[in-house]
């Protein structure tokens, strides 16, 4: 899309590969796979046929070298067409955005990872567990070592995306038993017969997704596949740091795409309705101008927050002990300014975006699903509240 643009002086330009009569296809289909509780594969094969799934992977690696900037405006542009699809494929991004932070740190653990991207391999994220609010920090899945290095793991993952089609499943689970146990074991395992994906995604929104239940019999990781070995609780290991600011900046800008185009329909639905009052659009009645405005006013703020994160990101700035709040923040941000934003589209577009079948009416169920991502609104608070005010008092 611009290899080596700023260099030049260039700017970003995302719609070379996402132009916009792909991105028509990717909505049209976004509407058809809601309904149908569907899988993507036709986004899918596109996105593989545009070199998207290696974007983050250096050039000399075979991928599009970029970095997590250029990364964030694509998924925001990807998600005005179809948040799913954006959501899905952001937990593939978030492993290779892992791979590129630690390989730019020195760290080539990961360097299996962009290889497989280059070659066509899908990676999902298999890190939520059901009650599990310690996230990055904990893990009821048992890891087991075995000889040679790799360790065979057994436990529950949810809201694993890309179920059906994943080709490897990043992931973590507790050793208790080494010598120099407990450690959190970070490592990645090939779908085999150890692996079972239930077929139980029926949700409100983000069907697409299809981020079931996965089931873990003694899957197998082999040692070269095993990343990192960490303790648990609170950890400065990179691994944390890379997972961490990844996946909370690229939920970002998938939300903040969605209330792009809720923005973007809203002004379109309110250019063409007219008043039988007055004769005049109702793009001229100063009260739906007000709201249109505090919507443009609240998504304004959004795109240059998630770009400064992800520069500082990219350029190894050091925000210390800050980092985590800042990430968390961003994210709760971008998620509830989204859903104030696609409220009020729906107030202003009138009783037609109340079927289902209208594209707001899938924004709007879409959106809610940012509630659930960590950080929570509770998490973010509490992590910010720390940041300012510093600990709770035992």
């Amino acid at each position: 899309p611009c290899s080596g643009c700023e260099d030049r002086g260039m700017a970003f330009d995302p719609s070379v590969l996402l132009p916009d009569d792909l991105l028509a296809r990717f909505r049209e289909r976004a509407a058809t796979h809601d309904r149908e509780n569907t899988f993507p594969d036709d986004d899918l094969a596109d996105l593989k046929a545009a070199g998207y799934l290696a974007i983050l992977v250096p050039r000399e690696l075979g991928g599009a070298g970029l970095g997590l900037a250029e990364a964030s405006i694509l998924q925001q542009r990807l998600a005005s067409a179809a948040p799913a699809t954006a959501l899905a494929i952001n937990m593939h991004l978030v492993w290779t955005g892992v791979a590129k932070i630690l390989g730019d740190r020195g760290i080539d653990g990961l360097r299996f990872v962009q290889e497989g991207a280059v070659a066509g391999e899908l990676f999902a994220f298999g890190i939520s567990e059901a009650g599990n609010d310690l996230v990055l920090f904990g893990s009821d899945t048992v890891a087991e070592p075995l000889a040679g290095g790799g360790y065979a793991f057994t436990g529950t993952k949810i809201f694993t995306s890309l179920a059906p089609v994943w080709t490897q499943l990043g992931l973590h689970g507790l050793d208790t038993t080494s010598a120099d146990g407990p450690k959190l074991v970070y490592a990645f395992v090939p779908r085999t017969d150890a692996v079972v994906t239930r077929d139980d995604w029926d949700t409100l929104g983000m069907r697409g997704t299809q981020s079931r239940t996965t089931e873990l019999h003694g899957a197998v990781a082999p040692a070269e596949h095993v990343v990192r070995r960490v303790d648990p609780g609170p950890n400065p290991d990179p691994i944390v740091f890379g997972i961490f600011s990844t996946f909370e900046l690229l939920l970002a800008s998938v939300y903040t795409g969605i209330a792009r185009r809720a923005l973007d329909v809203a002004v379109d639905t309110v250019a063409r309705r007219r008043s039988k009052k007055s004769g005049k659009a109702y793009s001229q009645d100063p009260d739906i101008r007000w709201r249109i405005a505090d919507m443009a006013l609240a998504y304004d703020a959004l795109p240059p927050q998630v770009e400064g994160l992800c520069r500082d990101v990219d350029a190894f700035v050091d925000h210390g002990a800050r980092w985590f709040s800042l990430l968390s923040g961003v994210k709760h941000r971008a998620v509830s300014t989204a859903k104030a934003v696609v409220d009020d589209a729906l107030l202003v577009s009138g009783g037609s975006a109340y079927f289902a079948s209208a594209e707001l009416s899938r924004l709007y169920r879409d959106v809610l699903a940012g509630l659930f991502h960590p950080s929570d609104p509770e998490s973010a608070h509490a992590t910010v509240a720390s940041a300012w005010l510093g600990p709770l008092e035992p």
